[in-house]
Parts: C-alpha cells; sequence; structure tokens
C-alpha cells in the first residue's frame, strides 16, 4: 500500500464508543499506518462529550467536539449548555459544537425538542467561535430552514454524514458549511451522493468515517476505524478526478480551515502536483482581473496555497520541479499569467524539453500585446500544447468578465493568438469557464471558426 505523503483527517468518528474499549490505542495506530494524522471525535451527550475532551487530551492525534445528538435532545437545558460552554472554554483542543441537529428518522425526542436543542447549539457555537457538527436524518427541509433562521453560517461547520439531495448541499455551502462524505459513498448503489460529490467542488468538502458505524463496502456490516477513511477517500478521488493524495491534501486543509486540526502544507508554491501533472506557479501578476478567478477569494488551488512572496527565478523553479521524469506533463499555470514571464518560460521549457518532458502553457492569449511582438515562433520546439482562455462569445461579454488591462483589444488579441499558436504548437485549445449566463456554444462555435479544439471548464472548480 503507498505511503501518503499527506495525511487524511478523520474529522467525524466516536472514538469513546463502547466497540473501542478494548484496543483503542491499536485502531489509533492502525490509523496512523493508513495515513490518518488526524482525528476528531465527536460529543453525542454530556457523558460522550466528557469522554471526548478525555481522549483529546490523551492523544496528540485527537481532537474533540462537545454536544448533544438529536437523540437525547430531550436532555438539553440552559444548564447543559452551560456545561458545554465551560467544556469549550477549558480546553483548546475542544474544536467544535456537535453533533447536533434533527432526526426524524428514528425519532427518539420529540420534534419540537430536537429543533430548540438545535437553536440552543447554533447560538454556543457563535457565542463560542466554533463551528458545528451537524446531524441530518431525514430532515432535510426543517435543518436548512432553521440554519437560515439561526444565521447559523456566522458559525459555520459541516453537514457529517451527507444526507440530503445537491440542492441542500449548494444551500449549506452558500451558508458557509463544508459537506462530509463517509463510508455510504462507496456503496455501490450511492449513485446520487456520488454525483452531488461529483458536483460540488471539492473545496467545500472533508471525509470522515462516523466509526464505529458506517464502515466503507469493503467492511460493510463490520465495526468501522478510522484507517477505513482512505477507502472513503479513495472513491472520492476517483469520483472527483484526482489522486489519492489531492484528497488528502485538500480535505485536510479544509479541516484546518474549519477546525484548526493539523498544519497548511505551504512548500509547494512554485511547483505543485495535481493528478500527475506538475504545474509551476511563477508569477501573480496577470494580464486580466477576471471576475471568476478564485484568487480574489483564496490564492489555493487543491489545497496548494499559491501566493507567492516574491516571483522565483529560473534556479528557483527547476529545484522547486526536481526530477520531472514521473509526471505525464509540465505546466505552466499557477495563479497569474505565465507568459508576462516569457523569458523564464523559455529557459526552463528549453530544460523540460532536453529531457523530453511533455510542456504546456495555460494562458489568456495576451501575450503578443504585452510583449509589443508575435512571441509563438520563440515557443516553437520548447511548448507541445497550448490552452487559451477564451471565455467568452464576443469581446463586450470578454471585458465584463475577464477585465482585461488591453480593453476590447484584448478579446481580439487572443483570437489572433489561437489564429496564430497553430502555425508553432503542435496542440492548441481554447477554453471557457461555464459561467452562469454565458452561451457556451457560442464560445464552442468562435474555437470551431478559429479551427482550434476546444474545451469547457468547470465554473468554480479550479484545477
Amino acid at each position: 500500500m503507498k505511503k501518503l505523503q499527506t495525511f487524511l483527517v478523520d474529522s467525524h468518528a466516536h472514538l469513546d464508543s463502547k466497540p473501542y474499549a478494548a484496543d483503542l490505542d491499536a485502531v489509533i495506530e492502525r490509523a496512523l499506518d493508513n495515513g490518518v494524522g488526524h482525528i476528531l471525535t465527536v460529543g453525542c451527550d454530556l457523558e460522550s462529550s466528557r469522554a471526548s475532551v478525555d481522549l483529546a487530551l490523551r492523544y496528540d492525534n485527537v481532537y474533540a467536539s462537545v454536544g448533544i445528538h438529536p437523540h437525547d435532545a430531550s436532555t438539553v437545558s440552559n444548564a447543559l449548555v452551560d456545561e458545554l460552554a465551560r467544556m469549550i472554554e477549558a480546553v483548546d483542543k475542544v474544536v467544535a459544537v456537535g453533533e447536533t441537529g434533527l432526526d426524524f428518522y428514528r425519532d427518539r425526542s420529540p420534534r419540537d425538542l430536537q429543533e430548540a436543542a438545535f437553536r440552543s447549539h447554533i447560538q454556543l457555537a457563535k457565542a463560542t467561535g466554533k463551528p458545528l457538527i451537524i446531524h441530518d436524518r431525514d430532515a432535510h427541509d426543517d435543518v436548512v430552514r432553521i440554519m437560515q433562521e439561526e444565521n447559523a453560517g456566522d458559525a459555520g461547520g459541516v453537514l457529517h454524514c451527507f444526507s440530503g439531495d445537491l440542492d441542500m448541499a449548494r444551500k449549506c455551502v452558500a451558508m458557509g458549511f463544508y459537506i462530509s462524505f463517509a463510508g455510504p459513498l462507496t456503496y455501490p448503489k450511492n449513485d446520487a451522493l456520488r454525483n452531488i460529490a461529483r458536483t460540488l467542488p471539492i473545496d467545500v468538502m472533508l471525509v470522515e468515517t462516523d466509526s464505529p458505524y458506517l464502515a466503507p463496502q469493503n467492511w460493510r456490516g463490520k465495526r468501522c476505524e478510522p484507517a477505513y477513511i482512505r477507502s472513503t477517500a479513495e472513491k472520492l478521488a476517483e469520483v472527483k478526478g484526482l489522486t489519492l493524495e489531492d484528497v488528502a491534501r485538500i480535505t485536510s486543509l479544509n479541516a484546518w480551515r474549519l477546525f484548526g486540526i493539523g498544519e497548511v502544507d505551504q512548500s509547494t508554491r512554485i511547483a505543485y502536483v495535481i493528478r500527475n501533472s506538475l504545474y509551476l506557479n511563477i508569477t501573480n501578476r496577470c494580464t486580466n482581473s477576471c471576475t471568476f478567478c478564485a484568487k480574489f477569494r483564496d490564492f489555493t488551488v487543491k489545497g496548494h496555497q499559491l501566493c507567492l512572496e516574491r516571483e522565483p527565478s529560473v534556479d528557483e523553479v527547476l529545484a522547486a520541479i526536481g526530477d520531472p521524469s514521473s509526471y505525464d506533463e509540465v505546466v505552466f499555470c499557477g495563479y497569474g499569467e505565465p507568459l508576462l514571464r516569457l523569458d523564464l518560460v523559455k529557459q526552463v521549457a528549453g530544460y523540460l524539453k532536453q529531457k523530453k518532458i511533455t510542456v504546456r502553457i495555460n494562458t489568456d492569449g495576451q501575450a503578443n500585446l504585452v510583449h509589443g511582438r508575435n512571441v509563438l515562433p520563440e515557443l516553437a520546439g520548447l511548448v507541445d500544447a497550448i490552452s487559451v482562455s477564451l471565455n467568452a462569445p464576443d469581446a463586450a461579454t470578454y471585458q465584463k468578465i475577464c477585465r482585461s488591462e488591453f480593453g476590447e483589444r484584448g478579446y481580439a488579441a487572443l483570437k489572433e493568438f489561437l489564429v496564430e499558436a497553430r502555425q508553432h504548437i503542435p496542440s492548441v485549445t481554447a477554453t471557457a469557464v461555464a459561467l452562469p449566463g454565458i452561451d457556451i456554444d457560442a464560445c464552442r462555435r468562435v474555437a470551431e471558426q478559429l479551427h482550434v479544439e476546444f474545451r469547457e471548464r468547470v465554473y468554480n472548480e479550479v484545477g
């Protein structure tokens, strides 16, 4: 089994459960052996909340949440909520409030008391500055309604072991919540859940086991444990067209953002891996200021931090690349326009071609305007493929969404760039982000008129 370079985070487990009483040390050791670096053990009542805190204090890689499950909502009182608040205040490793929410499947507590308890947990989360862990079973509409009425987005949190539909997921994400997937993602008949995972950006996802429950398919019906999260992460990687390492890196970053668990890897700002391609982030400058560009919200791509403190030199880029022989391709991309640094691109691409590496450039196609000359002949023999962001079927629309510093001249220039690129680059593709309101078919027709390939890019999914 391949050893993961980036640890996974099991964002929801119940390590205080009786099934672990005899072998908890071994359970945690197996988790580490399977690439699980951190585990969040979740309180369901006052007793389990106290036990979770004790486990967090006992094990360096375990964190805790405190809360009352909707099954026990009838026990919730002001005094109990105050006790939860004191636990949060007393121990730094208590990182969340919950699990809380609604369970209309078993109805072990009256629904009005479940709702009241849920509201009290949301208020506690906002008061303590901790995110929520929300349980929802057969109560989708009411969960969303209460979240909206109580402004739960002020606290943020996660819908654990998500079981709602895509519309619910989008509403929760819009409120600032993460969506977490557990073992059911691996169940053969659960195509609906996999479609939700396929549709949402992975930047809003967590993975969990809900141990000792809901074991992935390979162990279905048996005791689940945190080590098995790797199976769920592998299925998520398959669904998203990513590698297991990608999923580990991205979901671990998400866990850090939400709960403060683990650390952020900032070592890959220049050269970063997605799937089996190596991407080079050589500048954060750009000739466009696209309305949809994710860097205006966050300089992260698939779990990589790409905000450069300064632009790297050729030597620094080559050092960051290391041995490129194992990659399918090396791509000049990152959070900026790579052809602003034309000389560096030519030097690095020349080095890569000497090693027979496939080279691609992702660009906005305005390099000839930037440099005042046709730069494409200078890239001949150095670049195997070039991908140009078309993004609109006409100049006015392009300027509205891409905001080129060259005005509407930028659109004409990129079309000329696409045509000229065919003379010098073996593979030329025009791309367009499927923004709401953009006529993708019209963009495709423009690419056809220019006699280049066309690729539609998913909106709000970078990398």
